[in-house]
């Protein structure tokens, strides 16, 4: 016998879903055997501990700390470590000046790194080196174009006059170099470089290459890192838009920042400066990080930074780029690991409660629904695979960690996934005192259940993504397992709950209306006469409880078309009598 059309539908939904699930516990399970995943989701600050850091702001001399450069220092920290795949970290001030950072678990050295550089950017023009460089920047090639061509330059060691006689005219001149500052130049040592260096963005600075292979004197800061409005790293590629497998950084500037860099790169190029007075170097927290020689004026606002970055330096200088420059400098004034501030049988307490927030669902479930109520059952065990595995995958992939709050978004999410249910059973309860036959009342019942639930769970997903777009800390990570539990809700009603309501339709013990099947014509208040179809309950005077419930069930419009009837009957007796 052929299968009908909505059997064959049930099967293809379950099978989506059987695949949906095994495909995330395949991934989950490569992820644990061949890379660094685990089936047990990671724990946020607040259950597990990790690591606090403390930094303290470097400050030229008679310079303070504004509210205002904390609020942004701290937003932009918190934008980095969230880059950085860590989630549920806590980003705070300490006093009137210090940021602490607490990041759950033991960060791994990229993710402090992040943290640590201040990504104070700061463009300038080189005035004296020792050694040539190899890095280039040009703008951004188009592949369709050629221009300017790339390579190592010779860079000749220019004579200098230590003695300037005059004052300087742009930030190249050489007068910038007095006698007192090549002296000190000459006798710098790179290995006593700090991690940030302080220097005043309108004079010349004497710094190093972050490895200490290259000194150099620059001139005052021609662009500023704030004009940055966004970055981001890949592979190079040549004029010809072939890639040179070098990795690089892409900034893009606002106007005042593309405005900035033309007018230093026209100066550079179009003077045609021997090396390596045609060169700017990009200075990460009073560090050389790259020193290009200008290959052409950039005018469009969106140059490629090369020299040699590997695929990790380069992710973590267009993140520190992309999310802005702090306002002032940043060291670690120290770092240490933290206890867990509500810690293991705060977590287990939550467990408890959400297992017996289960059990009252069940037995509500079993108690209202009989045997239907196991279809309840089934899918808050479907919804809570899926969800765990979910969990587990974006533990690994995007870091999330799970925090009590979480897990109180988890418990929440058994009550809103069961109401999913009930809306859909009470939809073929209506359908079946209308007298239809229990596989059409699960059809009728679902189209008309379908728009309520997807009502009910756009107004929970919307306030989820409203709550995680606007709080911070634990908070978002309410509004993410809420969200995410949301959108599994729906998933699991549509690919399992409705498609079993349409298998056990064709069974037997459900289609004669069991009184244990919880379709028991007697209960809803109609009076089963055999092959699924129903009758209108003959009324008598002393109501048993289905007329009752029947009564009890009747809408507005019923019960006064039924007086009605009852009126016109009582005249037409009254006429026959007399």
């Amino acid at each position: 016998m052929a299968r009908t059309t909505p059997v064959k539908n049930a099967w293809r939904a379950i099978v989506w879903l059987t695949a949906i699930t095994v495909g995330f516990t395949v991934l989950v399970g490569a992820g644990s055997i061949f890379g660094t995943a685990s089936w047990a989701p990671k724990l946020a600050l607040d259950l597990q501990g990790g690591t606090q850091i403390v930094l303290a702001p470097q400050l030229e001399s008679g310079q303070t700390v504004s509210g205002e450069q904390l609020a942004q220092a701290v937003s932009i920290i918190r934008d980095r470590v969230d880059a950085s795949g860590v989630s549920e970290a806590e980003i705070t001030t300490q006093g009137a000046s210090n940021v602490v950072v607490s990041i759950p678990g033991t960060p791994d050295d990229e993710t402090l790194k992040r943290i640590q550089a201040s990504a104070k950017l700061e463009f300038r023009p080189v005035l004296y080196t020792e050694v040539a460089g190899t890095a280039v920047a040009e703008e951004t090639p188009d592949p369709a174009t050629t221009d300017a061509p790339e390579g190592e330059t010779a860079t000749p060691e220019p004579t200098l006059a230590t003695t300037p006689t005059a004052t300087p005219t742009d930030a190249s001149d050489l007068n910038w170099i007095t006698e007192a500052l090549f002296d000190e130049y000459s006798n710098f040592d790179c290995s006593s470089l700090d991690n940030f260096s302080v220097a005043p963005a309108d004079e010349a600075l004497i710094t190093c290459e972050a490895d200490g292979s290259f000194k150099y004197i620059l001139g005052p800061v021609e662009v500023e890192g704030s004009t940055i409005t966004d970055a981001s790293s890949g592979l190079v590629s040549s004029s010809q838009g072939i890639s040179t497998g070098q990795w690089g950084v892409f900034p893009t500037f606002n106007a005042e920042g593309t405005t900035a860099v033309a007018d230093m790169t026209t100066r550079l190029f179009g003077f045609d400066q021997t090396d390596p007075r045609n060169r700017f170097a990009i200075v990460l927290d009073g560090q050389v990080i790259s020193a290009p020689t200008t290959q052409g004026i950039i005018t469009g606002g969106n140059p490629q930074i090369s020299g040699s970055f590997t695929q990790e330096s380069a992710e973590i200088l267009a993140d520190q780029l992309k999310f802005g420059a702090l306002p002032i400098g940043f060291e670690v004034q120290s770092s240490e690991n933290i206890s867990a501030t509500l810690g293991t049988a705060q977590l287990n307490s939550g467990l408890i409660a959400g297992l017996i927030g289960l059990l009252l669902v069940v037995i509500y479930s079993l108690f209202q629904y009989r045997l239907l109520g196991l279809v309840t059952v089934a899918s808050l065990i479907v919804a809570g695979v899926l969800t765990y595995l979910v969990i587990a995958y974006l533990s690994w992939r995007h870091g999330y960690r799970l925090s009590l709050a979480g897990v109180a978004g988890l418990i929440v999410a058994i009550g809103f996934t069961a109401d999913s249910f009930i809306v859909y059973f009470e939809r073929i309860r209506d359908e079946l005192r209308d007298g239809r036959s229990l596989t059409g009342a699960v059809e009728a019942g679902w189209k008309r259940a379908l728009r309520t639930i997807f009502a009910a769970k756009a107004v929970n997903l919307l306030s989820a993504v409203v709550l995680f777009v606007l709080a911070v800390g634990n908070v978002r990570g309410f509004a993410l397992t809420l969200g995410l539990t949301t959108v599994i809700d729906v998933l699991v009603v549509v690919l399992f709950t409705h498609p079993m309501l349409q298998l056990l339709s064709t069974t037997r013990f459900f289609s004669s209306g069991h009184p244990l099947s919880g379709l028991d014509p007697n209960a809803l208040g109609a009076v089963y006469r055999g092959r699924a179809q129903f009758r209108t309950p003959v009324a008598a005077k002393n109501k048993t409880g289905a007329s009752r419930e029947a009564a009890r069930r009747q809408t507005i419009a019923e019960r006064k078309a039924a007086e009605l009837a009852g009126t016109a009957q009582d005249s037409s007796s009254d006429g026959k009598d007399s």
